[in-house]
């Protein structure tokens, strides 16, 4: 009769034999981490990474990252990072002190890299604010940009990840299909306003390049950051202009005190048109909580107040 050690014994030693023939799970070698500087480009990278990526936004949702505080925190999120994305063109200027007092070893992909750009208040027509940012940063609101920032994406996380290649263009692939179906969107609504209707007043300068794209004309009392103040003497131009060329409506953005707004559209007459999104994605469960969901949402909003 075997005692009740040895019968624990001989059972312990069974289970590791049969464990020994099931194969070992494979191990979980953990995602690859990554930072991007705000909303709307850690959407890009989601869409891109997929599965394999844990993407980390420093700037989230309705935030302006034009004068965002970096924290501690962000300094050890680079740290981790084996990436840090970026859009570039001097739109986040404090990743430059970001990157160098953490430290980080992480690979810095700059998105916007190869994409077309338009040039800054200097070289645009009805503007004159002298804030000398050169190229306009807001290089996402050109669709055909957004497919550059993608393929950068896809790019830099196969370099990283070589292992995911075949999952990282699978989702590049289909999300760039997404943009081109948004695309061809946009231009059937923007088909579908008169041309002498095709002006927009914003609270910043923000749309140059959805303007430079699709053909819709955009005029605001503030520069491309909204570092900048709109002087009296911009705020009385964009009144005048709006009393002479009868425009219909303006247009608050999310990262926008609404105040200025406010008082222009008193002061014409012009009405307040749904709150767009042009720095930074909404909340995830409002209207623009995606990058497509903010350029369909916008696009309708100018297109209902542009066509009644």
């Amino acid at each position: 009769m075997l005692t009740r050690r040895a019968a624990l014994s001989l059972l312990a030693g069974s289970l590791a034999f049969a464990g020994s023939l099931v194969p070992a799970p494979a191990q979980d070698q953990g995602k690859l981490k990554v930072v991007a500087t705000f909303s709307i480009l850690g959407d890009f990278v989601r869409n891109v990474g997929g599965e394999r990526v844990e993407v980390t936004t420093l700037v989230g949702p309705n935030g302006d990252a034009h004068v965002y505080s970096p924290t501690p925190a962000d300094g050890r999120r680079l740290t981790e990072a084996r990436i840090v994305f970026t859009n570039g063109l001097k739109f986040e200027g404090w990743i430059d002190r970001l990157v160098k007092s953490s430290g980080t070893k992480a690979t810095r992909v700059e998105a916007s890299k190869g994409a077309k750009l338009v040039r800054g208040d200097d070289d645009h027509k009805d503007h004159d604010h002298g804030h000398g940012h050169g190229v306009d940063p807001h290089a996402w609101q050109n669709i055909g940009n957004a497919k550059v920032y993608v393929a950068n994406i896809r790019d830099a996380l196969i370099a990283a990840d070589a292992g995911g290649e075949a999952e990282y263009r699978a989702n590049a692939a289909r999300y760039l299909a997404e943009l081109d179906a948004l695309e061809a969107e946009v231009k059937g609504l923007v088909a579908g306003i008169p041309a002498g209707q095709r002006k927009i007043i914003t609270s910043h300068d923000a749309f140059r390049y959805f303007e430079d794209a699709y053909g819709i004309d955009f005029v605001s009392p503030q520069g491309v950051s909204t570092e900048s103040e709109a002087s009296a003497k911009d705020v009385a131009r964009i009144i005048q202009q709006i009393k002479r060329e009868r425009i219909a409506a303006v247009f608050v953005e999310n990262v926008s005190d609404a105040r200025l707004m406010e008082r222009i559209a008193k002061e014409t007459g012009a009405r307040i048109g749904d709150r767009v999104y042009s720095d930074a994605l909404s909340e995830p469960n409002g209207p623009a909580g995606t990058y497509i969901g903010m350029m369909r949402h916008n696009m309708r909003a100018f297109s209902a107040a542009l066509s009644s």
